[in-house]
């Protein structure tokens, strides 16, 4: 009899955060604009998030980039850094210099 798959922590802390109920599929969005707009909607809406709703935007999105570590395509990787300077101008941030 073979064993049920397992799901991953990090695809756990996805799809049931506590901080965000995120869209389906937000990070596999062709868009970067898109991406960021989700992000934006779902922090703003969420009334469990324990930080503003930037941080936890980005935290989310910043997330998903680090588990997907070396796995995720350079075109992925773009469009998601993409997304990530257009969070911080739908909330007026500035764009880090780092």
């Amino acid at each position: 009899m073979a064993t049920p798959k397992r799901k991953r922590w990090s695809q756990l802390v996805t799809e049931k955060s506590d901080a965000l109920d995120l869209e389906r599929g937000v990070f596999t969005k062709g868009d970067p604009k898109g991406i960021a707009r989700s992000l934006k909607r779902s922090a703003e809406r969420s009334n469990r998030r324990k930080a503003d709703p930037f941080r936890s935007a980005m935290s989310m999105l910043t997330f998903y980039i680090n588990r997907a570590g070396r796995t995720l395509p350079k075109t992925d990787r773009s469009r998601l850094e993409a997304a990530k300077d257009e969070l911080r101008a739908l909330f007026g941030r500035p764009r880090s210099k780092a």
